[in-house]
């Protein structure tokens, strides 16, 4: 099932859905997929555990796997999108985003994913993804490269960003590698012996210092700085 395009005696490309927590989610997807004349769902798992063997199962091209939030469960979902990438190396990921995490691209393009959809994918993006990864190209929604340029490109010009970073107390880099790895303001508190309120002050003023507006812009300069590792998370 490794044959692209819809002409007579090519296959169909074959897709497995993996969306854990939102089985609407997964019925779209299978009817934006099924209404495609050269890709099918050949496959749902609805746990993490069963991937690989429906991957192995079905012969799928092409699995779009949800990624979730990287504190708790969310470890374990980029280590499983590693060993998945690894135990399959035919087979190619799609990550996707369901709970507003676009910074998860870039954890999910390293632990092995091919691409990488936001939730706010439109059934054109998510056949254009399939199409890619499936040619072997690298896919990330549209509204993040923009945010990636805005982040790495623009704002990288006049190096402001590094120059405030060096001028931060030991206290506020630490509050800010908390805060990058997904930390809340009261396990930051408990870890560096301090009130909530006081951490949330802080954490306003070393945003507004960095020139963040939001977590997604936080963690990825914490790992372009070096300030955190993928293993981190």
């Amino acid at each position: 099932m490794h044959a692209s395009g819809s002409g007579p005696g090519r296959e169909k490309v074959g897709v497995l859905l993996a969306i854990f927590d939102f089985p609407l989610l997964s019925t779209g997807y299978r009817a934006v997929v099924d209404a495609e004349s050269d890709m099918r769902v050949v496959g749902e798992v609805d746990g993490r555990d069963g991937i690989r063997d429906a991957a192995e199962r079905t012969g799928a091209d092409v699995a779009i796997v949800e990624c979730q939030p990287y504190s708790g469960d969310g470890c374990m979902s980029y280590r499983m999108l590693e060993g998945l990438k690894s135990g399959v190396p035919a087979l190619r990921i799609l990550a996707l985003e369901c709970r507003c995490g676009t910074e998860q691209f870039s954890l999910a393009l390293r632990s092995g994913a091919d691409g990488f959809l936001n939730r706010n994918a439109q059934p054109s993006d998510v056949t254009s993804a399939i199409r890619a990864v499936h040619r072997g190209q690298a896919y990330v929604s549209p509204s993040i490269v923009t945010k990636m340029i805005d982040t790495y490109v623009l704002r990288s010009q006049d190096g402001y960003v590094e120059d405030v970073y060096d001028a931060l107390s030991e206290q506020d880099r630490e509050l800010l590698r908390l805060a990058a790895v997904g930390y809340t303001n009261r396990e930051i508190a408990r870890e560096l012996r301090l009130s909530e309120q006081t951490v949330h002050n802080h954490r306003a003023a070393v945003m507004e210092k960095l020139g963040f507006h939001d977590r997604v812009e936080l963690l990825k300069y914490a790992i372009k700085r070096g300030v955190i590792e993928v293993a981190d998370l």
